[in-house]
């Protein structure tokens, strides 16, 4: 070993070690903060396929669940999500055949060359641009978290010199400022001052939630850039390494809802996935993994498996996490009440046990549910009405919700409402799950109607 590659095996260890300390962890969305859960012991493996479904996205998105959930999985080429950047071996032979039936010796010579070009690079040519879509709280960052922390751990993709996980939300914070792409890679990950970027062959930028990013993404306009020490705005920063004119050795990976996902021009991307979340068995490993009691956990599977709109729901991750959360309450602990049948049900009954929760901590806490829930709700509606799924202190503020008081529901209930420690310690804020957001957002609504006799469905318009 020459010195020069054994300091860089030190540095990717320590490197590792970092993203494994970071990522070890489910991020504060599933569990309180006091007792984290390690994604290892409570990681259920998710459906996920190669190819787009196609399926048009104006629908709302429990209907593409819905439609989802009729589809025939034989038509789906099923991948795992560690394998996202490795070809298909069928495809592989798929297009190898078809080329090789085509190349006739009557062919003119400038096809048969394209052809014989294609099939060679059929074996080395490697997947650049992968874009994973997936419906709000499917699972694709738990899936980016478990990617990265099998990397780490040393168990898959170790061709990988290092990966950079840059989520949309935290960049969103630096969308005002100009600097290069080492300068960017300094502010979110430290030691790389000790390291020149432009020497290591295989690297992963991980760009997670295209969907929540506030910055223009225009492909066509945007300055070409391709030194790694030229200064620009983050925006032109991410088009260009899309693009390949960054780094070009670098290999990229977006997520997004599908609504977003067409900001991507299709020649910048070579493969999509889609994560479909829970097939039925892997519903039941989730609830099982989830509940320790197991008559508990084959209790509360029987009652969903009752009801097929929750049933169905359960196919998204976040669904999953919420029932456990109320079942495992009102059926463990012989809760007096009405056990919930419906969606809204079980809404409501996990916001009013999170109430309880902030009660139980904030005794002296003179707010009722009501005028709590009502604040949430307004915030929740007016940012569904920008389309926005992440907030910022001064969303906050124009809600007439005082930073400190968010501060006190996310960290009481960082089920309702995660406060996430972004860049610089800036505060980025966020329902758990979009139709958290939309319950209660609704019942802003509702609630305004019944006591204020005002629509404010009708005021926006």
């Amino acid at each position: 070993h020459d010195p020069e590659s054994t300091a860089a095996d030190k540095f990717q260890e320590k490197f590792k070690s970092n993203l494994m300390k970071k990522f070890q962890c489910l991020n504060g969305l599933m569990l309180k903060q006091e007792n984290q859960t390690l994604l290892n012991e409570i990681y259920t493996e998710l459906y996920i396929t190669e190819g787009d479904s196609g399926d048009v996205n104006k629908e709302h998105e429990v209907k593409q669940i819905e439609a989802a959930s009729r589809r025939n999985p034989t038509e789906d080429t099923p991948i795992k999500c560690s394998d996202i950047f490795k070809p298909l071996p069928e495809q592989n032979k798929a297009i190898r055949d078809v080329l090789k039936n085509h190349l006739s010796e009557q062919d003119e010579e400038p096809i048969r060359r394209y052809r014989k070009k294609l099939l060679s690079e059929q074996d080395e040519e490697p997947i650049r641009n992968v874009l994973t879509k997936g419906v709000s709280g499917i699972g694709k960052t738990v899936s980016v978290q478990k990617f990265i922390l099998d990397w780490a751990e040393g168990k898959t993709n170790q061709d990988f010199h290092l990966i950079f996980p840059l989520p949309f939300r935290e960049l969103n914070l630096m969308k005002e400022q100009k600097l290069s792409l080492v300068e960017l890679l300094h502010v979110f990950f430290k030691e790389m001052k000790e390291m020149d970027i432009s020497r290591l062959e295989k690297v992963l930028f991980i760009f997670d939630g295209l969907d929540e990013c506030r910055f223009p993404l225009d492909f066509q306009k945007t300055v070409r850039v391709c030194d790694v020490t030229e200064s620009a705005p983050v925006h032109v920063l991410l088009i260009n390494l899309i693009k390949g004119n960054l780094l070009p050795s670098a290999l990229i990976w977006i997520t997004s809802r599908p609504a977003a996902a067409d900001q991507i021009p299709s020649e910048c991307v070579h493969r999509v996935t889609e994560v479909r979340g829970f097939n039925d068995p892997q519903k039941e490993e989730y609830f099982r993994k989830r509940i320790s009691d197991q008559n508990l956990a084959n209790k509360i599977i029987t009652h969903l498996k009752s009801l097929r709109s929750l049933y169905i729901m359960c196919y998204i991750p976040v669904f999953c996490w919420i029932s456990a959360a109320v079942l495992e309450r009102m059926l463990g602990e012989a809760v007096s009440g009405e056990i919930p049948k419906t969606l809204t049900q079980m809404y409501t009954h996990f916001l009013i046990i999170q109430s309880n929760i902030i009660r139980e901590k904030y005794l002296q806490k003179k707010e009722s549910d009501e005028e709590m829930l009502l604040k949430l709700g307004k915030l929740a509606f007016e940012q569904l009405e920008k389309q926005n799924l992440i907030f910022y202190e001064e969303d906050l503020r124009e809600c007439g919700i005082d930073v400190t008081e968010a501060v006190v529901y996310s960290g009481v209930c960082t089920q309702i409402f995660r406060e996430e420690f972004g860049l610089h310690q800036s505060k980025v804020y966020c329902f758990v799950h979009l139709s958290i957001q939309e319950h209660l957002a609704a019942l802003y609504v509702h609630l305004t109607f019944m006591k204020e006799q005002r629509n404010v469905l009708k005021q926006n318009q």
